[in-house]
């Protein structure tokens, strides 16, 4: 009753797990996978790719290895996620294919509603909630942003893109499970060498699939470590917004050739943005590498996304605040922005924006 009959059983869940110098978090979080409750839904195997760790991390795995079957191992030279990521994709035999990151942890039971809901539905994939985590003064916190709380406020099964396109804004690998053959049939890949590589992947899944299934249980706790080493944690460094540009032009010319005006449109005013305010802080930041050349930069992307493809940065949905930030780099104007951003930590957005404004003839949407 409610568990598949035998005929009908997933063969087997292969989870891929890239590790690259993560000695302080692997044994947890495979700990977590390991202990997933699935052995009335699927088997699992776990295939982890040490990518060159010089930290121990693959001797952890070792041991881990030895203890339980379903563990395999493999170590490459240090060529970057998106290879190791590969490589543990070519590797697994199941069915079913899902990610998680060495430094991260799975709930109690994040998988049995995502396999019996593929299983119900057909779909190529499933997509769970996700809950940031992060300790402060010993204190564990825990906070889902307003993007993943509107996209999984609901049960929406059989689902397409065209129907939920704010679903694009799910860039993430981990939270899903996918049907292999659905990700190896339409050539999915992680773009090498850069610290985004999710978006592209995933823009790419949401886009070809014939349908998915967005659930409303988290399904991943996602680690904010502490030693502010993860990619989303080193916006002032140069080749982050470089990445982080990339990443975004390839996001706009996969949703460009699907020729559909409305998911572009919700790509420009609702997902493209979210990010930016850490990098407008990031630019007048003293300590910001090479502020001149992050400045144009990033003064360039803004025009190139926004202003140049005919939808002003003020026409986004995000706060007022981000949205006259963007308004300030548009017009090179570095200085403002600096008393700005000042100006809201010392006051609060609020008020600022009210002098700004009282102050400025700002443009429609400011």
């Amino acid at each position: 009753m409610g568990v598949f009959r035998r005929k009908d059983k997933p063969r087997l869940l292969s989870v891929v797990v890239p590790v690259y110098n993560v000695a302080d978090y692997v044994a947890d979080s495979l700990d977590s996978i390991l202990r997933q409750p699935l052995r009335e839904v699927c088997a699992i195997e776990v295939v982890v790719v040490d990518d060159g760790s010089t930290d121990g991390s693959a001797e952890i795995v070792k041991d881990i290895a030895a203890k339980d079957p379903r563990v395999k191992l493999i170590i490459q030279p240090n060529s970057g996620v998106s290879i190791a990521r590969r490589a543990g994709i070519e590797a697994a035999s199941g069915e079913l294919l899902t990610f998680v990151d060495p430094d991260d942890i799975l709930p109690r039971d994040a998988w049995t509603t995502m396999l019996r809901t593929l299983r119900r539905t057909g779909s190529d994939f499933a997509v769970g909630a996700a809950e940031r985590v992060s300790v402060v003064d010993g204190e564990e916190r825990r906070y889902v942003t307003p993007l993943m709380r509107r996209n999984h406020s609901r049960t929406r099964l059989k689902c397409r893109i065209e129907d939920a396109p704010l679903m694009l804004a799910d860039v993430f690998v981990w939270n899903k499970i996918f049907r292999r053959s659905f990700w190896t049939d339409n050539d999915i890949t992680f773009p090498e060498r850069t610290r985004y590589q999710d978006q592209v992947a995933l823009t790419q899944a949401f886009l070809a699939a014939r349908s998915f299934d967005v659930l409303t249980d988290v399904v991943y706790d996602w680690r904010v470590r502490n030693d502010l080493s993860s990619a989303t944690q080193k916006r002032a460094q140069i080749a982050n917004l470089v990445e982080r540009i990339a990443t975004k032009r390839q996001t706009v010319e996969l949703v460009a050739a699907t020729g559909s005006a409305e998911l572009m449109r919700t790509l420009r005013t609702e997902i493209l943005p979210i990010d930016m305010w850490e990098h407008f802080r990031a630019a007048v930041d003293p300590a910001t590498e090479d502020p001149d050349r992050y400045w144009s930069l990033l003064r360039e992307a803004v025009l190139e996304f926004w202003y140049d493809a005919g939808v002003p940065f003020e026409e986004t949905t995000v706060p007022r605040g981000q949205r006259l930030m963007a308004w300030l780099v548009s017009r090179d104007r570095r200085d403002d922005l600096a008393d700005l951003v000042e100006m809201i930590d010392e006051r609060g957005p609020a008020r600022t924006i009210e002098a700004f404004a009282a102050a400025e003839d700002l443009p429609v949407g400011l």
